[in-house]
């Protein structure tokens, strides 16, 4: 990692996740911040590619390298009062991760540009990068390096690299093919309202929202089957929905009566008075997969995707000649629409 943004180090992966002797970081220059990037690579233990040049050189290997990058925010994408250090490193990483699963990559590694507060005396920027590394390890990736520097709120800006055999993007869709939706969605979205109301969440929406897992084995097993577009949900169903239209240039019909809630979804949603399907799509920060698949795609196919991926399929429309996203629910179409990044102050105020 570099120093304060200028002649610090940053990371070189010369073979794939590699434990780091401890000559190789021990070598970095001498002072404050070096100090505390020694300290941030010890707690990322095996979890780190050897850090200590100016850039990680990605080493050969078959496909197409692809990358991608998410940046957190405190006080827009989290806060930390509502979550660990730890947690909010976690689910930086499997936000940018996320974007590998929905190009049906594997995961070489991350690199992490992190900011901490001006002045801060609590929190120790080493549990964010633990947080990061246990993602990155948890699909086969290590931490190549990044960028370490003051900032006046937590930053946490994570690029990924992946290797992709058949990249798959959202310009592939085509009238005929249909419409599927890995796990569940609306459990970030209870944990948010909880919080927002001053309380605490329930256990399973709060892990969806702390603990959200990247979907890679489920990417690379659809892409594997003949995906023909795939996006990943974070800016709720109707937003992305549309996303994956546009780029397609056809329309998609979602039959919000299949849609899979997350079990918290349900009292919720009963609460504030509206169907539970609605206010799951409504949501974002799920990180689950929208996919289309060529006709002939069914049962049998979902059945061998769960069980690859490690998590359910379910159909929930289908690809239609126009453009757009159409949603129906009990019947009658409705109106739904996805997070605006630009529309005024994020999710998580």
């Amino acid at each position: 990692m570099k120093a304060g943004g200028r002649k610090g180090k940053a990371g070189r992966q010369e073979s794939p996740a590699p434990a780091i002797p401890p000559s190789r970081h021990s070598a970095l220059g001498g002072g404050a911040e070096f100090d505390r990037i020694r300290h941030i690579v010890a707690r990322l233990g095996s979890s780190a590619g050897p850090i200590g040049d100016d850039c990680a050189v990605i080493p050969e290997g078959s496909g197409r390298l692809v990358a991608s990058s998410d940046l957190s925010v405190e006080g827009v994408h989290f806060r930390t009062e509502w979550l660990s250090l730890k947690e909010i490193g976690w689910r930086a990483a499997a936000a940018a991760l996320s974007d590998l699963a929905a190009e049906g990559a594997s995961a070489v590694g991350v690199l992490v540009s992190l900011g901490v507060p001006w002045g801060a005396t609590e929190g120790d920027p080493a549990e964010i990068m633990a947080g990061v590394g246990e993602a990155v390890a948890s699909v086969g990736g290590v931490v190549l390096g990044g960028d370490l520097s003051g900032a006046g709120q937590w930053l946490v800006d994570v690029m990924v690299l992946g290797r992709a055999e058949r990249p798959v993007t959202r310009a592939g869709a085509r009238p005929g093919d249909t419409l599927w939706l890995t796990g569940r969605l609306g459990g970030a979205r209870v944990a948010l309202g909880a919080w927002a109301q001053g309380s605490a969440p329930p256990a399973g929406a709060r892990a969806a929202f702390a603990h959200p897992e990247p979907r890679l084995a489920a990417g690379q097993a659809l892409a594997a089957a003949g995906a023909t577009a795939m996006i990943d949900v974070s800016d709720g169903l109707g937003g992305d929905a549309r996303h994956l239209a546009a780029a397609s240039a056809c329309a998609l019909e979602v039959d919000l009566d299949l849609v899979p809630v997350h079990p918290d979804v349900i009292e919720t949603a009963r609460r504030e008075g509206i169907h539970s399907a609605r206010f799951a799509a409504l949501g974002g920060e799920d990180y689950e997969l929208l996919v289309t698949m060529p006709h002939g795609f069914g049962p049998d196919g979902a059945a061998r995707i769960s069980r690859a991926g490690g998590v359910p399929l379910t159909r929930i429309g289908a690809v239609a000649p126009g453009s757009g996203a159409r949603f129906r629910l009990s019947g009658a179409e409705i109106d739904l629409r996805g997070f605006d990044h630009f529309a005024g102050p994020g999710p998580v105020i």
